[in-house]
């Protein structure tokens, strides 16, 4: 069991509640730092020791978890706060002492409509199979995307959804769907481990919290190839460097496996950011939207990835989005600011032609 939880980072929590934040930074020697709307502000209060954020660290582990990060010097888990709800904290060490950073996770999943997302990307997780894939940097709610999607099935699809996290950020409840949630540490040994005992659990759905090594891609791409919805996050900036990643790790004959693997079960991959408003009181989302059709799964097929923007450009009306027709939509309807959708653009040269 964890131990009671320290007076100061329960205050810390409720405080980022409170405000609103995305994140909290509990580091010595400065104020505790909330991300509030993209930003990092700064509470005008006392710098922390390096004693004070070891103790508010260790009061948020369990004996095991401890000993797990004395051991690794990193771990991440999740927390239930009563003020600020489900909270994952990562901790990792810096200068010999532990240090945090706390993401709030929300108690609600939002709608599609506060989200930003597009209609096309409920149509690929209605499908019964296939690989579905979300994409973006750090903080660019892809997890928020994810869980949205799990919430949509959840409601329309009698089925099994089995998610394997690390942590779990989101407590689904059953209603038409049968929802396992497992987490690493807690319920599974291990993430890889986790997927391979996953197909045997009977599952339509398979959720996969970040893939990131050449075992958890193969068991997806297996999953998605004998007939299971799967729903993956990877960290990579655009759709294009998502496949080149998820082929580049493989080679030879067991690259070329991947490549038709991908051509054949690839439903669709969406890549965000998110991005400050014009007057910096929330962020939106931009994207580019992959749909798999004939003439991508053949762009794949022949590994030509190079290819794959000119296909996505004279398939919009299928669908298709890319980032700086994403970004012009913003920026035309005055939700970002020209500098913003500029830094953020594929093509900035071609960006500034258009809209100048």
């Amino acid at each position: 069991m964890a131990q009671p939880l320290h007076s100061e980072i329960d205050r810390l929590l409720q405080g980022g509640a409170d405000l609103g934040a995305s994140d909290l930074h509990v580091i010595a020697g400065v104020p505790a730092a909330f991300r509030v709307n993209g930003e990092i502000i700064l509470a005008e209060e006392e710098p922390f020791s390096a004693e004070e954020v070891t103790a508010m660290s260790y009061s948020l582990l369990s004996e095991a978890q401890r000993q797990k990060f004395e051991l690794e010097w990193e771990l991440c888990v999740s927390i239930r706060h009563p003020g600020a709800g489900r909270v994952r904290v990562t901790l990792y060490r810096r200068n010999g002492a532990a240090e945090l950073s706390l993401r709030f996770c929300g108690e609600s999943v939002s709608t599609r409509e506060q989200l930003g997302l597009p209609a096309k990307l409920e149509d690929l997780v209605r499908r019964p199979n296939g690989l579905v894939l979300i994409t973006g940097p750090t903080g660019s709610g892809k997890t928020t995307t994810l869980n949205y999607l799990v919430d949509l099935l959840n409601n329309e699809r009698r089925c099994k959804i089995l998610t394997i996290e690390d942590p779990i950020e989101f407590v689904h409840e059953n209603r038409k769907a049968l929802i396992v949630q497992q987490e690493v540490l807690t319920d599974v040994r291990s993430f890889n481990r986790a997927l391979i005992h996953a197909l045997r659990q009977d599952p339509d759905v398979m959720v996969i919290g970040e893939i990131r090594d050449h075992e958890a891609i193969a068991t997806a791409l297996t999953a998605a190839e004998t007939g299971h919805l799967v729903l993956a996050t990877m960290h990579s900036p655009g759709v294009t460097h998502a496949l080149e990643r998820i082929i580049g790790v493989f080679e030879g004959s067991a690259q070329r496996q991947v490549v038709l693997q991908l051509a054949n079960t690839l439903q669709g991959i969406i890549a965000q950011e998110l991005l400050p408003s014009v007057d910096r009181l929330r962020r939106v989302l931009a994207y580019e939207l992959l749909l798999a059709n004939t003439a991508i799964r053949t762009v794949i097929r022949q590994n030509e990835l190079h290819h794959l923007y000119n296909v996505m450009q004279t398939s919009q009306r299928d669908g298709m989005v890319l980032m700086d027709n994403s970004l012009m939509e913003l920026y035309s309807g005055a939700q970002i600011t020209y500098d913003t959708a500029v830094s953020k653009a594929r093509q900035p040269d071609r960006f500034q032609k258009f809209v100048a």
